[in-house]
């Protein structure tokens, strides 16, 4: 996009940094935590994960919208992203998958974005002082009106996001599994012999439920709301946690939800939030990050197993300190050993803080679903 037909825009942070560029996507003002992603591709995955519902995304790959958008890479209905922020912006996409270009795209839901500023310098920012709330405006340019704007925006610490973007009502996952999506074999046992999941729904991703599916899987979908024994007609083979935005300590009745489902001792499986959510439940605390995790190359493990490259987002963790005596942690962060994972040491309780059903993205954790499925045949 020429700079000379670009609207300007004014980003402000609330440490009250300033970075002046140029509009593309809708045009107005937004408000949201500013975070960074570091991945080189999946921008369009990041845009419509639900666990970014309240953020503005700094992506530090140099260039964004390349391939384009299309509706199969798509991991909820639409963009949960409040702002999107880049070096330079492709206006005219080069893929065969494309149907639409990123501006487009952005312009069409609604979601402002800037270019043409360092994000370099910006990440380093963030870095070292930590994910703050921002602003995004074409029509504020004042540095000081924008700046107001921000500071009356609630802190994510404390904020309860999950409403916003979990399913109002129950339903049955039913989407056909594609060739497009595999890469690793179905498990033609589990396809013989169906088990049924209840997914409880804080954001969950399409592609969780697209590898639960591949194993065999009957899925039921359910808010937080519902209650237990509502969940408990559906005689589950298991439950899973899913993924969500926000404070996990905020979303109360998705924990009190967890801890009746747990006395059932059913297979239970959590990601991201939802292994936040499992931790809460069992007694743990957690924490929020200073910049959080949010990229496709995290290496996970313990000294003593095999190393996996995983895809993370989040910005909160749990506690190890926190963790009882029950629970032994099965992997952490090898950047800065935060925990990435914990199971139950006699109940089939397991989760981890990274994104094993990654698309795109690392495949080296696959395995968890498998295990998951193993899980609940012993307990069939």
């Amino acid at each position: 996009m020429p700079i000379l037909q670009a609207k300007p825009a004014l980003l402000v942070l609330a440490d009250g940094t300033t970075y002046h560029g140029y509009s593309f996507g809708h045009q107005g003002t937004t408000v949201g935590e500013v975070v960074f992603n570091t991945g080189i591709t999946g921008y369009q995955e990041v845009l419509t994960d639900p666990s970014y519902q309240g953020q503005i995304v700094i992506f530090t790959y140099p260039e964004l919208g390349n391939t384009g958008v299309n509706p199969f890479d798509e991991e909820s209905a639409q963009p949960h992203v409040k702002g999107v922020i880049c070096r330079n912006i492709a206006k005219r996409p080069s893929n065969w998958r494309s149907t639409e270009s990123l501006p487009d795209y952005l312009k069409r839901h609604k979601i402002p974005g800037i270019y043409g500023i360092d994000t370099r310098s910006l990440t380093r920012k963030i870095r070292s002082v930590g994910a703050m709330n921002g602003a995004i405006s074409t029509e504020i340019l004042d540095f000081e009106q924008l700046l107001n704007v921000v500071k009356k925006a609630p802190s994510m610490t404390g904020l309860n996001l999950v409403q916003e973007v979990c399913t109002k009502e129950i339903y049955e996952w039913s989407e056909t599994t594609d060739s497009v999506w595999e890469f690793s074999e179905s498990d033609p046992d589990a396809i013989e012999q169906p088990l049924t999941v209840v997914a409880i729904d804080f954001g969950i991703k399409k592609n969780i439920l697209r590898r639960l599916a591949r194993y065999g899987c009957r899925i039921i979908v359910v808010p937080p709301s519902t209650p237990a024994a509502e969940i408990l007609k559906y005689n589950p083979d298991g439950i899973f946690l899913s993924n969500g935005p926000g404070d996990p300590a905020a979303v109360k009745e998705g924990v009190e939800l967890t801890k009746a489902l747990l006395e059932e001792g059913k297979p239970t499986f959590g990601i991201c939030m939802g292994h936040q959510i499992l931790g809460l439940s069992l007694g743990a605390k957690t924490f929020k990050l200073k910049f959080g995790h949010r990229g496709l190359n995290q290496p996970a493990g313990l000294a003593q197993h095999q190393v996996e490259i995983t895809s993370q987002n989040h910005g909160f963790a749990v506690d190890a300190d926190s963790l009882s005596p029950e629970l032994e942690i099965t992997h952490l962060n090898l950047n800065d050993r935060t925990v990435a994972g914990f199971k139950h040491k006699t109940l089939p309780f397991f989760s981890v803080q990274y994104h094993p059903e990654a698309s795109p993205g690392p495949h080296d954790a696959d395995y968890l679903f498998k295990k998951f499925v193993d899980l609940m045949r012993q307990k069939k």
